[in-house]
């Protein structure tokens, strides 16, 4: 079995950070966090996804590190950054809230954007003193707020309790995924991206899915298979723009749509054709320039130009 965890060359391989930290959440949690570009430069904030790590944002980050600091971190039992003995909601908050602590000055401010399980940690942390002094504007990518299991498109059948319990029980297996294959990257493709998905992508895709602990996989997937932010959204006031792809069957475009409509201060929908759910790596410049409009709109000139 590979013990790759992310692909070593080409655009999605990680770039080297300018450094590296670890973050402690509030019950102790250790999070490893990174920093691309420079100081002084505005920031941005980058939370990914369930099974995934920092290595998703890696086209991302090449495209912003010349002109933004880029702040990544592997969410708790992801990547680098242990297991723990708690996850939920709360967890997700927390550790967002502690990683904008670790890099961010008092009273500095970047833009936060979020992949699936990161976009709800973003959700999960709106409202918070903390979360409201740093975040100038957000992005959520691919992801939704409720029902998760119930609106999945991973099994191509009728909606209902059977498709509902079918997919929890897949989504949430502890059957380890094993090495990276041709059938297992098919089946990736099929269930997480678009059909046009070039071989690159997938197999980027499929390594750090796949190097994700079974143990840590599953218990975020019982987290998501209950999440319920929807009251949240009332209070996400910052500027938020939404991205979805029309071809995901993780988290459909209907929980995109439904976020535009319920966000108070919603700045912008965009709805991928042919895109799935791996949105920073199937359209990186989509989510790259969407970051970049946030940040030219939304962080004052003073944030942007701390050198002289």
């Amino acid at each position: 079995m590979s013990r790759l965890t992310h692909v070593t060359a080409g655009p999605y391989a990680p770039p080297a950070a300018r450094r590296e930290l670890v973050a402690t959440s509030a019950d102790g949690a250790r999070l490893h966090v990174e920093v691309h570009g420079e100081e002084g430069a505005p920031a941005v904030v980058l939370a990914h996804g369930w099974t995934c790590s920092t290595a998703f944002w890696a086209a991302p980050i090449r495209a912003l590190a010349s002109t933004h600091r880029v702040i990544a971190y592997d969410q708790r039992g992801h990547g680098r950054s242990p297991a723990a003995t708690a996850y939920g909601v709360t967890a997700l908050a927390d550790d967002l809230v502690a990683v904008l602590r670790a890099v961010l000055a008092p009273g500095e401010r970047a833009v936060v954007a979020g992949h699936s399980m990161g976009g709800m940690t973003i959700m999960a942390a709106a409202g918070r003193p903390e979360f409201d002094e740093h975040t100038a504007a957000a992005l959520l990518c691919s992801t939704g707020s409720s029902g998760l299991v119930q609106e999945s498109l991973v099994l191509p059948v009728r909606a209902g309790r059977a498709r509902t319990r079918i997919t929890g029980a897949v989504l949430g297996s502890r059957a380890p995924l094993g090495p990276v294959t041709p059938v297992a990257r098919m089946v990736l493709k099929y269930a997480t991206m678009g059909p046009g998905s070039a071989p690159d992508k997938v197999e980027a895709c499929a390594r750090i899915v796949h190097a994700c602990p079974t143990g840590v996989r599953h218990a975020w997937s019982r987290v998501l298979a209950e999440l319920d932010l929807d009251a949240n959204l009332a209070a996400l006031t910052v500027p938020t723009a939404v991205i979805g792809g029309k071809n995901d069957r993780l988290t459909p475009i209907v929980h995109a749509r439904g976020l535009a409509a319920a966000l108070p201060n919603c700045v912008g929908l965009t709805e991928l054709t042919g895109m799935g759910h791996m949105t920073p790596i199937e359209a990186p410049e989509a989510v790259t320039n969407a970051v970049r409009e946030l940040v030219d709109s939304y962080l004052p000139a003073p944030e942007k130009e701390k050198t002289p």
